[in-house]
Parts: C-alpha cells; sequence; structure tokens
C-alpha cells in the first residue's frame, strides 16, 4: 500500500549568522544528505534573505521535487505568517508577510514557524516527546530561554514564558544559561537555585506532562537534570542542531499535504 503522506520534506533554518536547509526524511526524522549553510546577508532584509532562502531550495533537485512544500524557521514572533517582532535580522522584517515573501521568492507553498516552536514539533515526532500526548513545554536553555508549548501534539505558538516575571525579574535573566555563565554558578548551583525557581513556576501556571529541555547545554543534562525535583519528567532534546529544519519541513507538509514525486523515483 503506498503511504499516506509523503517520503521527504524541505526545511530552511533562517539564524541571525546563517540560513540553513536540507531535504527530511519524514519517516526518521532525519536528513537525507548533509545541510547545506549560507552566510546570513548584511544587513538581513526581507529581499537579501528571500534570495538566499530561493538558492537553498533549488539545490536538492535529486531529493525533492519542485512542488514540495517548503518549512522556513525564523527567529520571530511569527502570526499567521507575518513576522511580528526581529531578533538578529532587520527591523524592516516586522510587519512582513514572510509566507508571501517566500512563496514569491520560491515558487512553492511556505510554512513559516517560529524557530523554538519548529524544534519543539520535531521532539514531538521524532524525539524526545515523541507521540507524548497532553501539554508537553519545551525550553531552550541558552543566551534567553525559548520556550514552545503542545498540546496532543498540536502546536500553541509564539509563547514567550522565559519572560515570565519571577521574584521580580525577568526570569530569562536568572535561568537561562548565560546567567550561569555570567555569575560564575555551578551547575548544581543554577539547578538548585534559578531552574528550580523557575520551573517551579511554569509547573505552577501550565501543569505539563513532560518538559524537554533544549539548547546547547542539553548535550551536558546529566550534570544538572539531575538536581531538580518537579512533578513532570524533565528530559534532554535528542536532535539538537537539526530540530528546526526537520520540525519545520514537518510542518510544512502536515499544512500543505503531500507534493508529486521527483522525477524518475517511484511514486
Amino acid at each position: 500500500m503506498a503511504p499516506s503522506t509523503p517520503q521527504v520534506g524541505l526545511g530552511i533554518d533562517i539564524g541571525g549568522s546563517g540560513i540553513k536547509g536540507a531535504p527530511v526524511d519524514l519517516e526518521r526524522g532525519t536528513f537525507l544528505v548533509d545541510r547545506l549553510k549560507t552566510p546570513t546577508p548584511q544587513p538581513a532584509t526581507p529581499a537579501a534573505v528571500a534570495e538566499v532562502v530561493a538558492e537553498l531550495s533549488a539545490s536538492f533537485p535529486e531529493h525533492v521535487g519542485a512542488t514540495a512544500p517548503l518549512g522556513v524557521t525564523f527567529p520571530a514572533v511569527i502570526q499567521h505568517g507575518v513576522a511580528r517582532s526581529a531578533a538578529n535580522v532587520d527591523a524592516s522584517w516586522i510587519g512582513t508577510d514572510a509566507e508571501k515573501l517566500l512563496a514569491d521568492a520560491t515558487g512553492r507553498q511556505v510554512y513559516v514557524v517560529n524557530d523554538a516552536d519548529a524544534a519543539a514539533v520535531a521532539e514531538h515526532r521524532y524525539g524526545a516527546a515523541r507521540d507524548v500526548r497532553g501539554v508537553v513545554l519545551m525550553t531552550t536553555l541558552g543566551t534567553g530561554i525559548g520556550t514552545a508549548l503542545l498540546v496532543d501534539g498540536h502546536l500553541v505558538p509564539n509563547t514567550e514564558f522565559g519572560h515570565l516575571e519571577i521574584d521580580g525579574h525577568d526570569a530569562e535573566t536568572r535561568a537561562a544559561s548565560s546567567a550561569q555563565d555570567r555569575e560564575g554558578l555551578s551547575y548544581e548551583q543554577w539547578a538548585r537555585e534559578r531552574l528550580q525557581r523557575y520551573y517551579d513556576e511554569v509547573e505552577r501556571l501550565l501543569w505539563p506532562d513532560l518538559i524537554v529541555v533544549g539548547g546547547g547545554v542539553s548535550r551536558i543534562a546529566d550534570k544538572f537534570l539531575p538536581y531538580l525535583r518537579l512533578n513532570a519528567p524533565i528530559v534532554p532534546a535528542e536532535l539538537r542542531n537539526t530540530a528546526g529544519i526537520v520540525g519545520a519541513a514537518c510542518l510544512a507538509v502536515e499544512r500543505f499535504g503531500p507534493a508529486e514525486p521527483v522525477p524518475g523515483e517511484e511514486a
């Protein structure tokens, strides 16, 4: 029996320093070939970024057809395809219909999603939160705290729980991994004094069934997660730096449906 969903998706991850893209095996959540990366134009205006996205989207003709939808992550609040903020890209993105811009540039159907949201979807479909029902919260601990929320696998977009006010402070200024570095805290101190307080508050508000920790520190989660005492299980992310591309590709196909196979391949 033929599969009910396409085998391959296409994802592109727009960041402040680089724009990366790859075709994605949607059964496994892995790249079919090594991703390609291009430096982000400076200034990172909509027109300049769209040109790079168009080039990358056309770079994998052997693996993904010309009609395949494109998923794109963007470091901003994305509301119905429109950028409402701009982190590490040009301020002229604010108010830009990013989906229309990139669809016009690439000739594809395009789904644009916040980068943390895309990563959470990838973890739910293929990684640490695979097939978990109920409320899944993903938190990326880095320079700040990025968050994403899923309910029964459905994305609640653009959450900003890293900016909760806790004890009179913006939470990420005290609990992000950058705060640990800045203040010279041990992993145990950071976990017991900062992360515990943050996650206590998050649990009080959301009652998640699972918390997934992303960001660079997820590679060394064994140094701090064991010190936390929470109601929900808390686990490190699994996909790490592939999650944005994988999640975006997955979401685009879920929205727009199957594409025609690449010529010469079996349908």
